[in-house]
C-alpha cells in the first residue's frame, strides 16, 4: 500500500518516527559507502529541522536547543538555512551523501519550504548523486492534503521516512526506498524486533487504505476553511503550513494563549512564537467550529 501511494520500491518497518529516521540516515550513508567508499557520509539537514529524540536524530536536528545535555552526539551533519539555495550549493561538498528535510518544519515553527528550494535540492541530487531524503514523520499520511508532502513539490525522493498517523495511534514507523537505493537494504544490515508486527500492521492497513483522493480533498477544503477563519481574527498576523498542519503567528504570547485554550477545553500546541494546529484529519465541521471559536475568543479577549 505504501509503495502504491508513494511510488517507492521497498519498505522497512520500524516502531516510531525516530527509528524510521535512523534507518533513513543509515541507508543514505550505506548507499554512498557501497558506491564511493569512505569519506562521503555527511548529511545536510536544515536549520530549525526536527528529526527525533535518539542521539543520532537529535544530531540531525538543526536546532541548538536540542544539542545540549546528551552529548557527545553523532558526527556528520551540516545545517543549512531553509530556503537558502546559495548556502545549500555551498555546503554540497564532496563529503556529502544526502540532503534530509521536512517539507513543512513542524517543531521548528511550522515553516514551509519554498518550491524553488526543494527543486534546487532535486537538481543537486541529480548533478552530484546526493540522495534526497524526506522526513514525512509528521507531514505524511494525508496531513498536508497529499498523501506525502513531497508530492506538493513534484519530486521523487530516494528515501522517505514516515510514522505518527500511519497506524492510527499504534506504534509504527516506516522507511521507504526508491529505485536508486532499494538494493542497499541487505540481510543483516538493519533490523527491528517488533517492527511490522501484525497488530500494528493491521492498524496501518486500515488507515492507509482509507486515505483516498476524496479524503485528501476534504483535508484541503478544511484547511482553506480554517485559514480563512483565522485570518479574520483580530490579533492574527499570519498563517503558515499546509493542509491540517498549520501555524498561527499572533500578537499575544503563544504559550499563554495555548494555556488559556486548554482551560476552555481546546488542546493546541506551540512552535516558537506560533500557535500550532494539528487537528484530526477526519474532524467534523461542527468540531472545527467549536475549536476555532474558542481560539478566536482567547486571542481576541
Amino acid at each position: 500500500l505504501l509503495c502504491e501511494k508513494s511510488g517507492m520500491e521497498k519498505v522497512f518497518f520500524a516502531n516510531s518516527g525516530a527509528e524510521a529516521n535512523e534507518g533513513a540516515i543509515k541507508f543514505a550513508r550505506k548507499y554512498s559507502f557501497d558506491k564511493y567508499g569512505e569519506g562521503r557520509s555527511t548529511i545536510i539537514t536544515l536549520v530549525n529541522s526536527f528529526h527525533g529524540r535518539t542521539i543520532t536524530t537529535l544530531a540531525a536536528t538543526g536546532q541548538d536547543s536540542f544539542h545540549t545535555t546528551f552529548g557527545p552526539f553523532t558526527q556528520g551533519f551540516k545545517y543549512c538555512p531553509a530556503n537558502d539555495i546559495d548556502a545549500l550549493n555551498e555546503m554540497a561538498t564532496e563529503d556529502v551523501c544526502a540532503v534530509m528535510f521536512e517539507c513543512v518544519q513542524g517543531e521548528g515553527g511550522v515553516n514551509n519550504l519554498d518550491y524553488d528550494f526543494v527543486k534546487a535540492i532535486e537538481k543537486l541530487g541529480k548533478e552530484k548523486d546526493i540522495l534526497i531524503v524526506v522526513d514525512e514523520v509528521q507531514t505524511g499520511n494525508g496531513r498536508t492534503g497529499k498523501y506525502f508532502a513531497y508530492q506538493n513539490f513534484d519530486i521523487t525522493p530516494d528515501i522517505v521516512s514516515t510514522a505518527k498517523g500511519m497506524a492510527g495511534g499504534l506504534p509504527m514507523g516506516a522507511v521507504l526506498f526508491g529505485e536508486k537505493v532499494k538494493d542497499v537494504v541487505t540481510a543483516g544490515s538493519h533490523g527491528s524486533t517488533f517492527g511490522g508486527n501484525p497488530i500494528c500492521a493491521a492498524g496501518a492497513c486500515s488507515i492507509v487504505s482509507r486515505i483516498d483522493n476524496a479524503f485528501l480533498e476534504s483535508i484541503k477544503e478544511k484547511s482553506e476553511y480554517i485559514k480563512e477563519f483565522l485570518m479574520n481574527i483580530k490579533g492574527v498576523k499570519s498563517v503558515s503550513g499546509m493542509g491540517l498542519m498549520l501555524g498561527v503567528e499572533i500578537e499575544k504570547d503563544a504559550k499563554a494563549v495555548a494555556n488559556q485554550c486548554l482551560e476552555q477545553g481546546l488542546l493546541v500546541l506551540t512552535a516558537k512564537t506560533k500557535i500550532r494546529l494539528l487537528p484530526a484529519l477526519n474532524i467534523s465541521k461542527a468540531e472545527l467550529d467549536e475549536g476555532l471559536n474558542i481560539l478566536k475568543e482567547v486571542i481576541e479577549q
